[in-house]
C-alpha cells in the first residue's frame, strides 16, 4: 500500500536495537540498498541490503532536556508501506522478506522507490508491529 506521511517521525540516534522491543519502545532502522538490487523485480536476497545507515529510538523526557542528543528521522513524504503484527519483533530475515515482497509489488505497480529501506518497530494493541517503508521518488 502507499502511505502519505505528513510529518517526519523523529528519533534519538542510538547504537543498537534492543531485543525484545520494550513495551514503551519505538525504534527505526535504516539501510541503504545495493543499487544493483534496489530496482530489480527479482532481487538477489543475499545482496539486497547495503549498509546500515542508522538506528534510532523514541525520544525520552531526558533526551528532550539534553540538547546534545543527535536525532534522525523518517522524513515526511510518500512511501510504499507494509506492516506485520506479531508477538515479537520480526527477525531481520522476516522483515527482509517483507521488504523484498514490497519491492516486487511496488515495481509491478510501476512505482519508483528510493534506495533507502526504513524498518520501524513499536507496540500497538498488545502486539509488536514491524513496519517497512520505501520512499517514492514520484507519486
Amino acid at each position: 500500500m502507499k502511505l502519505d506521511l505528513r510529518t517526519p517521525l523523529i528519533y534519538a540516534k542510538i547504537e543498537g536495537l534492543p531485543l525484545p522491543i520494550p513495551e514503551n519502545g519505538e525504534y527505526l532502522i535504516c539501510y541503504s540498498l545495493n543499487p544493483s538490487q534496489s530496482l530489480s523485480i527479482e532481487p538477489n536476497r543475499a545482496e539486497f541490503l547495503g549498509f546500515l545507515e542508522f538506528i534510532g529510538g523514541n525520544i525520552t523526557q531526558d533526551d528532550n532536556l539534553n540538547n546534545t542528543t543527535e536525532t534522525i528521522s523518517l522524513p515526511q513524504g510518500h512511501y510504499l508501506f507494509m506492516q506485520r503484527r506479531s508477538a515479537q519483533a520480526l527477525s531481520q530475515d522476516e522483515w527482509l522478506n517483507l521488504a523484498i515482497e514490497q519491492q516486487k509489488d511496488g515495481l509491478w505497480e510501476r512505482n519508483k522507490p528510493e534506495n533507502l529501506l526504513y524498518v520501524r518497530f513499536l507496540h500497538e494493541d498488545g502486539a509488536v508491529v514491524t513496519q517497512v517503508f520505501r520512499k517514492l521518488t514520484q507519486v
